[in-house]
């Protein structure tokens, strides 16, 4: 199985650029994750911008998502890290009383104080995301032991990631640092925290994908695996490539631009594979997209043919 690595971990980051399919991957993970036997918290970043839409939400045929975790999926809960639920629930740790969090939170004065400060999104992400970790059952157990966080854009995922220290250099005491330093032990450590690089087999992309590894370990982020999605397959081997383009004609050509997009993608994943000190999966190409995407996705993590026999669950 492609992920059983990945399965030992409690927080799973998944990172990189737009339009390589990290919102499939985060979803086609939580559902493979949850066929496994994990209990699964799957969850997205709040953007202003885009509130009234979620593509996360969609993979699993809702709208949006809450900021309380509800059932998506059998075995798979999610929910929006918000950064006003986080300042709440940070509030009501110190307060010790729930309701004197919200009341300070509708003071406008403080509201003001609070967005002006540095870093007060990245905070209140980080602490709803550290308040879901410390979630228990009645039994003690975690209630999630397998939370997935599908990033935003790198410059706002190496934000999150790198907070504990920037923060720490101002706040070294008190409720504020005790809190990033909980949460940087779960993140930090390479056995409970990691972050998953997606890309697509180009040459732009996986550039950018090797920068982005190279920007969170220098967070203290382990990268557990990068994820190439979208593999072309390639039907030739070298002896047939090679009598391909001796008798291709110059020009265009019906079909020669796919046999590009084949070698430029073979290309592009030997050079992750040997640039890239995490192991590699290599996801091939389905002829799906959306949730019927997720599905194949899913099924190819626990290796399995899609459709799977029986369907997912």
């Amino acid at each position: 199985m492609a992920l059983q690595p990945i399965l030992d971990r409690r927080v799973v980051l998944v990172a990189g650029k737009g339009g390589v399919g990290r919102t499939t991957t985060t979803a086609a993970m939580a559902r493979a994750a949850a066929a496994s036997g994990k209990r699964v918290l799957v969850t997205e970043i709040e953007e202003p911008a885009t509130q009234a839409q979620s593509s996360l939400a969609r993979m699993f045929g809702r709208e949006v998502l809450p900021t309380r975790p509800v059932l998506l999926a059998p075995g798979v809960h999610g929910c929006m890290l918000s950064t006003e639920m986080g300042t709440e629930r940070f509030l009501a740790d110190v307060f010790k009383i729930q309701t004197l969090a919200r009341l300070a939170l509708r003071n406008a004065a403080l509201r003001r104080l609070l967005h002006a400060g540095p870093s007060f999104h990245e905070m209140g992400v980080f602490y709803h995301l550290l308040h879901l970790i410390r979630e228990e059952l009645p039994d003690g157990r975690p209630r999630f032991d397998f939370i997935l966080v599908d990033m935003p854009a790198t410059g706002h995922a190496l934000a999150l990631t790198g907070l504990p220290d920037i923060l720490l250099r101002l706040v070294r005491r008190g409720p504020i640092a005790a809190a990033l330093r909980e949460g940087q032990g779960w993140l930090n450590d390479p056995h409970t925290g990691c972050a998953v690089v997606v890309t697509i087999p180009e040459p732009l992309p996986v550039t950018e994908a090797l920068e982005l590894v190279e920007g969170l370990q220098a967070t203290h982020m382990a990268v557990c695996c990068m994820v190439a999605n979208r593999v072309p397959v390639d039907p030739f081997d070298e002896e047939a490539r090679a009598a391909l383009a001796d008798i291709l004609p110059d020009g265009p050509l019906y079909g020669k631009e796919e046999l590009a997009r084949i070698e430029r993608a073979r290309t592009s994943l030997e050079r992750l594979q040997k640039s890239a000190e995490a192991r590699v999966i290599a996801v091939p190409e389905f002829e799906a997209d959306g949730r019927e995407a997720v599905d194949a996705m899913a099924a190819f993590f626990l290796g399995q043919e899609f459709p799977s026999t029986g369907g997912l669950p």
